[in-house]
């Protein structure tokens, strides 16, 4: 099977072959456990979940590490060298806050002035989300979920290489930082080439600690702080190190490698940080290359919107399941459905209608699962993945760049006929949900079953919430979509409700 990916450094579609035959080794960019993951947050983790599932249903063996980041992710972090307050200790702060006015479960955080329970706290929701969600990483915890504080002497080593190999240097504030001049490849991953950055331009250079370098565009790689309170004793002072240079030391230190087959995570990583890891990584091996592949997500737009707290549009993984999102829970097999059903490549709308179609796809998966599974006495036919035509069909698609639509057509062609063998059948259903997850999340919790109903009473309540807003418009299309599923509507002083249509 020819298998071919989109690679952001070279702009192109080439084939991909790892390093070492049959072995992949990939890294994606995790959480900063500084708040609950949101949906934007797992629309990229979950790519990178697709993509192990087809490599390892391909017939390669995937080490896949995703990290945790609970220290040195600054507030600013748009600017290579990020600046502003480590992203951890305000969320100590905001935690502390929100425990008082009874937010927070008590049991939850006993200290929220201390970062480290503030990490420990979010890593933990981040994993129980991931599971939910069919993330296999996260039930590797910890062996490839590393924490970057976790691999303080790794990254004081490979600052001391830096500095050794003349990339790197003791600033004029004490702190540690990298040369970007000493990298003649700057910029070849994002575009953005040193003579193309201006000084403040679109946030790209921090101008506050410019006279401390050699040139604006460096950036840090180790802070010497004494009133930080996640800090660790340095060669350059008591301090914590940068965003960037945690996730070139863990890649390479948890992967065994100095050179990856793929690195994978949502577009805006590319610059600064994804060029930063680039630079470090070349800079302390000496190789021309750090990662053979960069693969990224595009972004998940809220109902056609960029999702904003002051919009009201930004959603938790919690806050769908839970149904604070909708109006109604959702099931956790038919979020993940609808955050991988689009091209990685493509920019992902997330909607009611959208969320419809996914728990339809969802249910009828189930629905014939089920049958399959009791027809053939729970025991699938073993398949050849690479001869059954509807796999090699499904599998073929993902081939091309991971085309998620077309193997989509493949599954829904097949489930509307999947043919009268059931140990066959069943064994093409587990096969293809090696891959899409979505059969074992929905299987293993009945709350599958009340898909439609769940889905039914949110669009319910959307429409008494947009009449209450005088937004007829959305509630004549949440009406539309009830109307589409088979029901009549009602609208009374009591609110919407429904009765399915005899056919």
């Amino acid at each position: 099977m020819n298998i071919r990916f989109y690679n952001t450094l070279t702009n192109q579609v080439t084939p991909f072959e790892p390093l070492n035959s049959g072995l992949v080794k990939m890294y994606s960019c995790g959480p900063t456990v500084y708040d609950f993951a949101h949906i934007g947050n797992f629309r990229s983790f979950l790519f990178a979940d697709l993509l192990r599932r087809f490599l390892e249903a391909s017939g390669f063996e995937v080490w896949h590490v995703m990290n945790i980041t609970d220290v040195g992710h600054m507030t600013d972090d748009a600017a290579a060298d990020g600046v502003g307050e480590d992203k951890m200790q305000a969320a100590a702060r905001r935690l502390k806050h929100d425990k008082k006015a009874g937010k927070v479960e008590d049991e939850a955080v006993t200290n929220p002035d201390d970062p480290y329970e503030v990490a420990e706290y979010f890593t933990r929701a981040f994993l129980d989300d991931g599971r939910k969600l069919g993330l296999k990483v996260a039930s590797e915890f910890p062996q490839r979920v590393p924490k970057a504080t976790d691999y303080i002497a790794d990254i004081q080593q490979m600052i001391s290489t830096l500095i050794e190999r003349g990339h790197a240097y003791v600033g004029g504030d004490g702190a540690v930082y990298y040369s970007v001049e000493s990298f003649s490849q700057y910029g070849q991953l994002s575009g953005n080439p040193l003579e193309a950055l201006q000084v403040g331009a679109g946030g790209r250079i921090d101008i506050s600690n410019q006279s401390f370098k050699r040139h604006p565009a460096d950036f840090m790689l180790w802070k010497p702080d004494p009133t930080h309170i996640m800090r660790w004793d340095s060669p350059w002072g008591a301090g914590y190190p940068g965003w960037h240079i945690e996730c070139s030391t863990m890649s390479m230190r948890a992967l065994e490698t100095d050179v990856l087959d793929i690195h994978t995570g949502g577009e805006d990583l590319i610059f600064p940080h994804h060029e930063c890891e680039i630079a470090q990584s070349c800079g302390a091996t000496g190789n021309d290359l750090f990662s053979r592949f960069w693969m990224h997500a595009r972004f998940l737009l809220v109902e056609g919107e960029k999702m904003s707290k002051r919009k009201g549009n930004f959603f938790t993984v919690r806050d769908v399941l839970s149904g604070k999102a909708t109006g109604s829970p959702v099931h956790p097999a038919v979020l993940r459905m609808e955050l991988i059903k689009s091209h990685y490549r493509s920019q992902s709308n997330f909607t009611t209608k959208g969320l419809i179609e996914s728990a339809g796809t969802v249910r009828r998966l189930t629905e014939l699962g089920q049958r399959l599974r009791d027809a053939s006495g729970g025991v699938p036919e073993e398949i050849d993945q690479t001869e059954h035509p509807v796999v090699r069909a499904f599998l073929h698609a993902l081939a091309n760049d991971l085309n998620v639509s077309e193997a989509m057509a493949v599954v829904h062609a097949w489930v509307a006929s999947p043919g009268s063998d059931a140990a066959e059948s069943y064994g093409v259903l587990l096969a293809l949900d090696q891959v899409l997850g979505v059969w074992e999340l929905a299987s293993n919790d009945n709350r599958s079953e009340d898909t439609e109903s769940d889905t039914v009473a949110s669009l319910c309540a959307l429409i008494d919430v947009a009449r209450s807003a005088r937004n007829y418009a959305a509630a004549d299309g949440h009406r539309q979509q009830l109307i589409q599923l088979g029901y009549e509507v009602r609208t009374s002083s009591n609110g919407t409700s429904v009765k399915k249509k005899l056919t």
